[in-house]
């Protein structure tokens, strides 16, 4: 079975594979290379990277949500134990299907469970799936006291447990090397052919568009700031890169933010489809931006997945 994301993701790039496929450098379909994803989410580009090209090496990934993380390393270490756990979970809450009441009970209960923080690392893992799994679109947002707060989604019997899945990206995982962090630490990680992908917590389009709180400290203007300035030191090293983030220009034509701060590297609009908005109206096709420090060249001989 091939690898794909188990989780449900605001910003996950499911939608938008092709697109980044086809802006991807050709060098790294001729030799092997390392593959770098410093905020790595869901995981949408890592497990189509590891599908598609056989040359790579290893990857390194790394998120500064260290509840994430942990379900990472836990999946790659103790996949099966995590599986017992989640199992529990999905016929507890199905056994509930006509009882909304004890649900949402059940949910919330969770939710504390999950907030304090206390229970072991498999648990903790298997707590982060079921709430990513059974709340709000999936949606994962967090207040400034690191807790959890997205409510209960209206998924009539949601799938918890995909073992079948969690043990194929177990499997994926053995050649991925798994960080926790500030993203600017992958540096030291970085080989002599390395590709770098970008998906930073986006801009917000509006003030309340913004799905960036997933963790407790805010990536605001200074930190799109901060993130430019390390991949123009990744450049100067030597290193390819390419990096998604939002097209404010497409809200505000007056807004010059990326347009201005990357200057110097080609910009690309691509349309990607938004499935994250509390009114399926506004869901539908949006410009967002995939920036890179070089030309582009269509890749080939893609493994067929």
């Amino acid at each position: 079975m091939i690898a794909k994301p188990f989780l449900k993701w605001a910003g996950g790039k499911t939608q938008l594979i092709e697109q980044i496929k086809d802006g991807l450098p050709k060098s790294i379909n001729n030799k092997k290379f390392t593959y770098i994803e410093p905020f790595v989410g869901s995981g949408a580009v890592l497990f189509w990277m590891i599908n598609n090209f056989p040359k790579m090496e290893k990857a390194i990934i790394n998120d500064i949500n260290e509840d994430l993380i942990n379900t990472y390393k836990t999946i790659a270490s103790n996949p099966k134990e995590l599986i017992s756990v989640l199992e529990i979970f999905q016929n507890e809450y199905h056994s509930f299907l006509n009882d909304e009441e004890k649900k949402k009970e059940y949910f919330y209960d969770k939710r504390i469970i999950y907030n304090a923080r206390n229970e072991n690392n498999i648990y903790q893992a298997a707590l982060f799936i079921f709430l990513n799994r059974t709340c709000f679109n999936g949606l994962y947002r967090v207040n400034r006291n690191n807790e959890f707060n997205v409510p209960i989604g209206s998924y009539k019997k949601p799938t918890i447990c995909d073992s079948d899945n969690i043990l194929a990206v177990s499997e994926a995982l053995q050649k991925v090397e798994i960080l926790s962090g500030d993203y600017e630490q992958t540096l030291d990680y970085a080989a002599k052919n390395s590709f770098f992908y970008f998906d930073p917590p986006y801009k917000p389009l509006s003030n309340t568009s913004s799905f960036n709180s997933y963790a407790k400290d805010e990536f605001n203007d200074a930190e799109q700031i901060r993130l430019r300035d390390f991949c123009t030191k990744l450049e100067q090293k030597g290193h390819k890169w390419m990096l998604s983030n939002s097209d404010v220009k497409g809200k505000n034509p007056e807004d010059n933010f990326f347009d201005e701060l990357y200057a110097k590297f080609k910009i690309e609009r691509v349309k990607a489809k938004r499935i994250i908005n509390a009114n399926s109206a506004k869901r539908g096709a949006l410009n967002e931006l995939l920036i890179t420090n070089y030309k582009h060249e269509q890749t080939h001989n893609l493994v067929e997945s």
